[in-house]
């Protein structure tokens, strides 16, 4: 393993958080820390992953898209952001790209995702 892999997985070690396995169109809830004035709280933001950018890394970053009073809302998140809570696979979805961008052209029933019913577990 060369340097950096080596310095990326120690602070990944570090950081001691619980990433679940999760790809682009499965629906996921992300427990979100907002801080308003003094106080922090956690805001979910529940909705489809339209991508992955830089894998599993540091440096990692996916981007949910939900519907929100009938205008579509997208929000970039960090993999391994201190202001994650937490990350929670809601339902798996069954499509046959790594970026869904064509989801933000559909509307109502055109922008469903299948369920993945068949879902295995990646082996580690």
């Amino acid at each position: 393993m060369d340097l950096i892999a080596e310095l990326e997985a120690e602070q990944i070690a570090a950081l001691g958080k619980d990433i679940p396995d999760f790809k682009a169109g499965d629906t996921v809830r992300v427990g979100f820390k907002v801080t308003e004035g003094s106080r922090t709280r956690v805001q979910n933001y529940e909705g489809v992953c339209i991508g992955r950018n830089n894998g599993k890394g540091i440096a990692g970053s996916f981007t949910v898209r939900k519907i929100s009073f009938g205008e579509g809302v997208e929000r970039v998140f960090p993999l391994y952001s201190t202001n994650i809570d937490s990350i929670e696979v809601v339902r798996r979805g069954r499509v046959r790209r790594a970026k869904l961008y064509y989801l933000r052209s559909r509307r109502g029933k055109s922008a469903r995702i299948a369920e993945d019913s068949h879902y295995k577990a990646p082996k580690s």
